[in-house]
């Protein structure tokens, strides 16, 4: 088969269409041939030799996919040869083919097409598991995602706004407020130009937010502190603006607050079943009933790989990047 292969650690160039070995399939996986895969920051990372592979998994990027079954090991029961899916990945997915637990595999959401249910495994498993099953998210609550219009962020958006909460979102631009808004965003900042904690308790009168989902680290972990309700929870998921950081903790005790923060590639494969499971119970009735729609900037060939992590790199983009085999 072809894949991308990371010829070194570096810039979009080093991104090659390759031929390799097809996957070895073990007895609890599926053989998937690949019609989509969407990218993530974490593609990024692994490019540059920041965020390698768990042991044991594809060599190469990609961390969800859609296609069509292949193959299927002996232990499984439920999938069978033909079967349209979607599915959560621990890499792997830039390539025409790959194996993956069956566990982790999805029916492709109803009125949703084969490539564009590629944009949905990651982002859904994401936010699901961090801010319903962990932060307990809740109709008539205030919740901030930060990045509004990434990936993560439009998806945030539509579930939490479809589950009853009231939906903030920060973003860099004006059409990227707008994006947000459109998708169903109660409130949107501009962090270039606003302070997201004085309009946050401006627009709460002064409570706060009850969750807030944050990839961006350090230097925002203050700042969502101060703007967090009485049993607010902050969930990390990722450091955009780095690790490290100096704050003051007094609040965590006074409003009872809770910190949180998480992977999802790393998690054991009984894990991400759980969390896939969940998503396919939770989630996709509210994509089947049009809810919550894939939002795609744009759609790019295998071999075009480099170009599409120039394109994510340059933060232009407004929901996801997909990769056509």
């Amino acid at each position: 088969m072809k894949a991308i292969v990371i010829t070194s650690p570096g810039g979009p160039e080093v991104l090659q269409l390759q031929e390799v070995d097809d996957p070895h399939l073990e007895d609890d996986e599926v053989l998937v041939k690949v019609e989509a895969t969407a990218l993530n920051r974490a593609d990024t990372l692994q490019r540059k030799g920041s965020y390698p592979p768990p042991k044991g998994a594809s060599p190469y990027p990609g961390l969800e996919c859609s296609g069509t079954v292949e193959a299927v090991g002996k232990n499984v029961s439920r999938w069978k040869i033909g079967d349209q899916v979607c599915a959560l990945l621990s890499g792997g997915g830039y390539a025409e083919k790959v194996a993956v637990p069956a566990g982790q595999l999805l029916p492709i959401p109803r009125g949703i097409s084969l490539r564009d249910a590629a944009s949905f495994p990651e982002v859904a498993c994401t936010v699901w598991s961090t801010v319903f099953m962990t932060s307990h998210l809740s109709s008539g609550e205030n919740f901030l995602v930060h990045g509004g219009s990434s990936g993560i962020g439009t998806f945030a958006i539509q579930i939490a706004k479809y589950k009853g909460a009231r939906v903030f979102a920060t973003a860099g631009s004006e059409e990227k407020l707008a994006a947000c808004k459109d998708l169903g965003a109660d409130v949107v900042i501009n962090y270039k130009s606003e302070d997201f904690v004085t309009r946050v308790k401006e627009e709460t009168g002064g409570k706060g937010m009850d969750v807030i989902l944050d990839c961006v680290g350090g230097p925002y972990f203050q700042k969502n502190l101060d703007s967090l309700n009485l049993d607010g929870r902050l969930f990390i998921i990722g450091f955009l603006g780095g690790p490290a950081t100096q704050a003051n903790l007094a609040g965590l005790l006074a409003r009872r607050l809770t910190v949180q923060g998480a992977g999802l590639r790393t998690r054991s494969p009984e894990n991400k079943a759980l969390i896939v499971s969940e998503v396919e119970k939770n989630v996709w009735p509210a994509i089947s009933e049009g809810c919550v729609k894939p939002v795609i900037y744009k759609y790019l060939q295998l071999s075009e790989a480099a170009e599409a992590h120039k394109i994510m790199e340059s933060s232009q983009h407004i929901g996801k990047i997909l990769l056509l085999t």
